[in-house]
């Protein structure tokens, strides 16, 4: 069988391409962009100081060598094209008429960025936390939702991506789409503290969890978990600090979850609306994330690698952002007067006597003197003051 003849390239540059340096956007956009700062945070999500701070910290990772061939693309440019295809819903194939660079660069740059961005920056914005930082993030809960002794609200988003090749039903999750998941547990400022990226979507959340090495580690008391103490201004037993999350996940002494629905007295249904009053704090968290990075507005035309490393990069920014800029989103909007909001019917078995006598402990605490809210029992009854 005689071999086909390679294809012969009709042009080295695209005659369209080969205008980017007069007709690109980058080119003809960026700097009226840094003239105006409030077109600058629409197109970018950040401030131009912020944009500025974040390419210092970048620019050695993304600065290439020119060649007799051609000049190769800046560092601003580089991350002013990933920033934007993560801002929007843009394909690759859109950006490829707006930056006039070809689809294969677009990807190279935009899967190398986010890579960068997650290598270089993860330290700083998304530390490991230690004792004192647990004792400063249970402080911000008590004070924020008046949950004490918790240090993060946990839940799993489903990010949409194409079916991978071959992957049979392992990404389909219980919505009947296909996705990833991003679990994360996050603090009362909405950053992100601890996060497990690329399950696939057919696993339980709880089942991620167990086999994330933030639940290995919690499980073997090496999170650096400050010891028990005793809720404010109680008498009774030290309570453990606990993450606070839905009943999709187990029960356990540092694994808060509310009391199933059946024969709910008005105790139990304080319970369940003070937990659920600290858990939105990681629904809040997705939702800025994802309306901030519109990129998850849609379904990623990623392989599971790359689509990994685009979550990464948008998890750093969030908290980047978070920490450089002043928040502009709508904080969090005024709590539901029912406790059956937010809740995931997916129990996980009998859970252990030490997990329920924590949860015991919780709920005295919330129904006594020194605990309890004054609006509770008025929430909890779908009543207005």
């Amino acid at each position: 069988m005689l071999s086909e003849e390679p294809r012969r390239r009709r042009w080295w540059v695209h005659p369209i391409v080969s205008q980017r340096l007069q007709k690109g956007q980058f080119h003809t956009l960026y700097f009226d962009l840094r003239q105006n700062p409030e077109k600058f945070q629409g197109y970018c999500r950040m401030s131009v100081a912020t944009f500025d701070i974040l390419l210092a910290s970048l620019r050695s990772g993304l600065t290439f060598q020119d060649t007799t061939m051609r000049r190769s693309i800046s560092p601003e440019e580089r991350l002013l094209l990933t920033l934007r295809f993560l801002a929007t819903e843009n394909s690759f194939a859109s950006l490829h008429y707006e930056y006039l660079l070809g689809n294969s660069a677009i990807s190279g740059i935009v899967c190398h960025t986010c890579q960068l961005i997650w290598q270089r920056l993860r330290e700083a914005v998304m530390p490991t936390p230690t004792a004192d930082d647990w004792l400063r993030i249970a402080d911000g809960f008590y004070q924020s939702s008046q949950f004490p002794n918790c240090i993060g609200a946990l839940d799993g988003k489903h990010i949409s991506v194409k079916k991978p090749p071959h992957s049979g039903s392992q990404y389909l999750n219980f919505k009947q789409y296909f996705s990833i998941v991003l679990l994360a547990l996050v603090d009362s400022n909405y950053r992100f503290i601890i996060v497990d990226i690329g399950a696939y979507g057919s696993t339980a959340d709880a089942r991620i969890f167990c086999s994330s090495r933030m639940g290995e580690r919690l499980r073997a008391n090496q999170l650096a978990l400050p010891e028990p103490r005793r809720l404010p201004g109680s008498s009774a037993s030290a309570a453990p600090f606990v993450i606070v999350a839905d009943e999709g996940f187990a029960l356990s002494p540092h694994v808060m979850q509310t009391f199933p629905r059946r024969d709910l007295d008005d105790r139990k249904r304080i319970f369940n609306y003070r937990l659920s009053r600290a858990r939105r704090y990681v629904e809040c968290a997705f939702g800025i994330l994802s309306n901030k990075w519109r990129v998850f507005l849609s379904s990623l035309q990623l392989s599971p690698q790359n689509a990994t490393l685009v979550i990464q990069a948008c998890v750093i920014l969030h908290n980047f952002t978070r920490i450089h800029d002043a928040p502009s989103e709508p904080e969090v909007a005024p709590f539901p007067t029912t406790t059956s909001v937010g809740l995931d019917h997916n129990p996980q078995g009998r859970p252990g006597s030490a997990g329920l006598a924590v949860r015991e402990l919780f709920a005295d605490y919330f129904i006594s003197r020194e605990g309890a809210l004054s609006w509770q029992l008025n929430s909890i009854r779908g009543t207005r003051r």
